[in-house]
């Protein structure tokens, strides 16, 4: 009888590489009473459990001080050769830096290391390519590195040309490496005509969600705040819900039932993180726009994290820059079961704060209490008698509004309700 072999995946060992700019240093050395770590050693914190979320394991790190990140080799060539070096100490297969390299940059470093190399961006597109399951989340994640790659192809050389698997070559490319320029521009193009059938079919369901007249709250929040969990919660929506950076990529939308009949559609979406690649924010534009086009947002922060503060700012930056402003936000400081610090968390920027554990359940009759109060502040009372001959409206109060209280009289229903403004008028003559 054959013997059977298990052949195994052999683990990526990559070092850290970042460049802590003399405007940042400055910036660090100048709050030394607030006990923070400097900017550069939190980001590449981050930066290793990207890499533990893409497979690979840290075996080093690497901080150079400059006044500016160098041009030709992101880091300077004394740098590059204690990088060098310590790829030889501890058997790395390559690093990883954590901003996104120019061609030059990756080529010239590349040849001074002999070694693979990869940026931040490139991890995060590979973690998205492995997370991706829809048919819509798939071609936003080759879009955005089909992209990435057609901007580097001169740079890519090495990379692009090792066989063997690892960080960077799960999705497109990875039976063919050396691809062409004119063969990317024409599956971008490819993609690109998808991705707008898909668009259109999120748009039909968005302008059928309008017409319904069923409120919709956007779930956002830094990547592994707890957004997943706070939805399999309130909804049961049986979303894949890890203690991971990007547990869940594609996008849910469940109903939520509160008060009786009062109803609001939550929509879970990508989690953000630092120096989101604006590939992916291009790429994943019609599902952040889920964000955009609801009515109010949800807004979940991890409160155990030390972090917190700079991971709101990054949401907010990003909220920012896909124009979504002027919505009513909840801020939720979730995970309050292993928060440790007195001090309260703060969000000056939201209409509203609620601590809750969504691992727990502590808090939720309070948010749902509280979402019931937010609906009706967007709503009018009625109190009215309807004749029988509209009685077809007592259904559409009962859809898309808050029906309090129904009496069938001689002269017609009479009904106490919150509803739209536009119910309203129809009812009150």
């Amino acid at each position: 009888m054959a013997e059977i072999f298990e052949i195994e995946e052999a683990r990526e060992r990559v070092i850290l590489v970042g460049v802590s700019e003399q405007e940042r240093s400055a910036l660090d050395s100048a709050m030394p009473e607030t006990g923070r770590e400097p900017e550069t050693e939190l980001e590449l914190e981050e930066l290793a459990e990207l890499v533990k979320t893409a497979g690979a394991e840290v075996v080093g790190t690497v901080i150079q001080k400059r006044e500016m990140m160098h041009p030709g080799m992101y880091v300077g060539t004394g740098k590059a050769a204690e990088i060098a070096a310590l790829i030889e100490e501890t058997g790395a297969t390559g690093i990883v830096c954590d901003d996104e390299l120019s061609p030059a940059q990756l080529k010239n470093l590349e040849q001074a290391l002999d070694t693979k190399v990869m940026d931040r961006t490139l991890i995060i597109l590979d973690i998205f390519a492995a997370r991706a399951t829809t048919s819509e989340g798939k071609i936003q994640v080759e879009l955005a590195q089909l992209k990435y790659r057609l901007s580097r192809l001169t740079g890519l050389g090495r990379s692009m040309s090792r066989l063997g698997g690892g960080i960077g070559t799960r999705g497109p490319g990875e039976k063919k490496l050396e691809v062409d320029r004119r063969l990317i521009k024409n599956r971008i193009a490819q993609l690109n005509r998808e991705l707008k059938e898909v668009r259109k079919h999120r748009e039909i369901n968005r302008a059928q969600r309008q017409k319904n007249r069923v409120p919709v709250a956007a779930i956002v929040g830094y990547t592994n705040a707890g957004k997943s969990t706070l939805l399999n919660r309130l909804t049961d929506a049986d979303v894949t819900a890890e203690d991971k950076l990007f547990a869940t990529l594609d996008p849910t939308t469940r109903m939520l039932q509160i008060s009786g009949s009062q109803k609001i559609l939550l929509t879970d979406t990508v989690g953000f993180i630092q120096k989101l690649p604006h590939h992916l924010i291009e790429a994943f534009k019609s599902t952040l726009e889920e964000a955009k086009y609801a009515d109010y947002i949800l807004h979940v922060v991890d409160a155990s994290n030390p972090q917190r503060e700079r991971q709101m700012h990054v949401v907010y930056d990003t909220l920012y820059r896909l124009d979504i402003r002027g919505k009513t936000v909840v801020t939720l400081f979730n995970k309050q079961d292993a928060v440790t610090e007195q001090e309260p968390a703060r969000d000056f920027k939201a209409d509203y704060t609620l601590n809750i554990s969504a691992k727990t359940g502590a808090g939720m009759d309070r948010l749902e209490e509280l979402l019931c109060e937010i609906l009706r502040e967007n709503r009018l009372l009625l109190e009215e008698v309807i004749p029988y001959a509209d009685a077809g409206i007592i259904q559409q109060i009962r859809k898309t509004g808050e029906l309090m209280e129904e009496e069938y009289r001689q002269e017609g229903i009479y009904v106490k309700a919150y509803v739209t403004r536009e119910l309203y008028e129809k009812c009150v003559r």
